[in-house]
């Protein structure tokens, strides 16, 4: 589910880190959660089990959304995305149960790398040289981290690229009817739309879920609602450019809790190459704030499921 708000230049930074800590905290949980699940249970139900949990959330806004009137060409727009980000989940899901917690939280890092990329062909923005060679760092970062040719690489790599490209196509569709309709309805939409689009995957593939499973899918969708709302108070307390640095502490955590939990060595490949990345990203987001563009550029998971 995405949350926007419009970061506010005069907050409080302490205020602003301590809640992208939170946020952070909450979306390291729910990929730690999303690896516990293992192959029990396909990827596909495994998403579509999560948003139909996280439809709860929706109980507060549903006389205003039952009230809202959408144009044919918002409804066209709503669909689009509903189906963009349902396969983006399904991959997510995937990727989590193939390839260590570190390279997911690394990976995810391109998708703001994407947008800046989509953004030129789907809504003709420009991009300066020394955006492109940000994104050009960052793409480097992607190869350091997936070093083809010298390691095997997994479907799993393959799925998180396919993720960030698939977000990054779900957020500009936001960017585009951000200005139309209240954030609150585009969240609540999105919910609605990615959990229709995930329901035939989810009953090709059906398997009966246990009841300790199911309660790991509430969970994830709980730690999932409770990042969107930490993001949203971070936002709202410090600029962007303060915040978006931190998020590079969910790569640490990902990397302990690989090693701790699950077995999973840590990396310096990794780290290096989603380092490069991360500096890539807040780069962008510091041009997006000097140049005082009407958008910013998602945080990393901003989009996530």
């Amino acid at each position: 589910m995405t949350t926007t708000a419009a970061p506010n230049s005069n907050g409080n930074p302490v205020k602003g880190i301590f809640w992208m800590v939170m946020t952070g905290v909450c979306f390291v949980a729910v990929t730690a959660l999303v690896k516990t699940l293992g192959g029990r249970i396909p990827a596909a139900e495994s998403a579509f089990l999560r948003y139909v949990i996280g439809l709860v959330f929706l109980i507060p806004v549903w006389r205003e959304l039952t009230a809202i009137k959408l144009t044919p060409r918002q409804k066209k727009l709503f669909g689009l995305r509903g189906i963009v980000h349902s396969l983006g989940v399904i991959l997510w899901f995937y990727a989590m149960t193939r390839i260590p917690i570190a390279e997911v939280t690394a990976m995810n890092y391109l998708n703001p790398v994407y947008v800046s990329i989509l953004a030129v062909f789907l809504l003709g923005e420009r991009m300066a040289m020394r955006r492109v060679l940000a994104v050009i760092s960052a793409l480097i970062g992607s190869l350091i981290i997936l070093r083809p040719g010298f390691r095997e690489l997994d479907p799993g790599h393959i799925a998180m690229l396919g993720t960030a490209l698939l977000f990054a196509g779900s957020y500009l569709i936001a960017k585009i009817v951000s200005g139309e309709l209240p954030a609150s309805m585009v969240v609540a939409l999105l919910s609605i739309t990615v959990t229709i689009g995930l329901a035939p995957f989810a009953i090709a593939v059906w398997v009966t879920p246990s009841l300790a499973d199911l309660g790991v899918l509430a969970a994830i969708a709980c730690f999932a609602t409770a990042g969107h709302y930490t993001m949203t108070l971070a936002f709202a307390a410090a600029p962007v450019t303060v915040t978006q640095p931190v998020t590079f502490l969910q790569l640490v955590w990902s990397v302990l809790l690989g090693a701790l939990f699950f077995g999973e060595p840590a990396d310096p490949w990794v780290i290096l190459g989603g380092g490069i990345i991360m500096a890539s990203v807040i780069f962008i987001t510091w041009r997006e704030a000097v140049l005082r563009k009407s958008h910013r550029t998602p945080l990393v998971n901003e989009t996530k499921g």
